[in-house]
């Protein structure tokens, strides 16, 4: 496990080739678009994959996971974890203990990502190719150990994305055969569906640890660099009012005002109406009072 600062070495050391492999290879993927084509069905099946597992990330395991901002069943729970681990972004039990490391350093030498003190690639993405944070910092995560399940899902964390692409791709094939004027196939959906559909979820979510500690305005006195962007909001279900959020993490709403856009907050608004989730902590009126009073 790390245990330091998260100061970038220039020697080969810090680099996983394992990991750099993977995640450079599904990017090349992309390219067999070139081969097999494109199709509106395609495209579709490639943005409903990104918005149910942006909100995977963003619902799930950024504010649920993270930071408990509200509560559900622990078979719901269960169903969350699994539908995070297929955005290939490892398990909860990681996502969460790192990202709770970062709000505690946030924007200081400790910060695993801060464009601030390592520069913009080692947030954006180089950060998750060290070996310097292969595993989890389960100190921070002790209320995810509790459940075995979480931590049987965190060894086995790739297979949730495997199943999906092999999905995808017989789902190409069913259309192909069910419905040949739809004019797609196995490799198309598998290209569209799956890689070009994890590529932009990476990077999509990869913004937030970078562009939103450079670009946006501050609302709120926070003690880091963190600023809201409302393009960031958009491409991110609501992630990129990041300024609200390192103000007060604990709250489910990240868009503090009706006109900031959240679609997280929409979602897991509607799944609190039939019982699913409950308890969705707010930013309390001391909050509001701070707004614009930046030190």
């Amino acid at each position: 496990m790390y245990h330091g600062d998260a100061t970038v070495k220039n020697d080969f050391e810090w680099i996983n080739l394992i990991k750099q492999g993977a995640f450079w290879a599904v990017h090349i993927a992309c390219i067999m678009a070139l081969w097999f084509g494109v199709s509106w069905v395609a495209v579709g099946v490639c943005f409903v994959l990104y918005v149910i597992r942006m909100f995977a990330i963003t619902g799930a395991y950024h504010r649920y996971f993270s930071h408990r901002s509200y509560e559900t069943s622990r078979v719901f729970q269960f169903m969350l974890a699994v539908l995070g681990c297929t955005a290939a972004q490892k398990g909860p039990i990681w996502w969460a203990s790192h990202h709770r490391h970062h709000h505690r350093h946030s924007d200081t030498p400790e910060d695993i990502h801060s464009p601030i003190v390592q520069g913009i690639y080692f947030a954006h993405v180089g950060w998750v190719l060290s070996s310097q944070f292969i595993e989890p910092r389960l100190e921070l995560v002790k209320d995810l150990l509790k459940f075995p399940e979480l931590r049987l899902l965190e060894k086995f964390n790739l297979l949730p994305p495997i199943l999906l692409a092999v999905g995808t791709f017989f789902l190409g094939v069913w259309l192909e055969h069910a419905y040949p004027q739809l004019g797609t196939n196995g490799m198309q959906m598998l290209t569209w569906g799956f890689f070009i559909s994890t590529v932009l979820l990476y990077h999509g979510t990869f913004c937030i640890n970078s562009f939103t500690h450079l670009i946006g305005k501050r609302r709120f006195p926070s003690t880091d660099h963190s600023r809201n962007h409302w393009l960031l909001a958009l491409i991110t279900l609501g992630e990129g009012w990041h300024n609200n959020h390192h103000y007060y993490p604990g709250s489910e709403r990240q868009g503090f005002y009706w006109w900031e856009i959240d679609v997280s907050h929409y979602i897991l608004k509607s799944l609190s109406l039939f019982g699913i989730v409950w308890n969705l902590r707010v930013p309390p009126e001391r909050v509001y009072a701070m707004a614009g009073k930046l030190s």
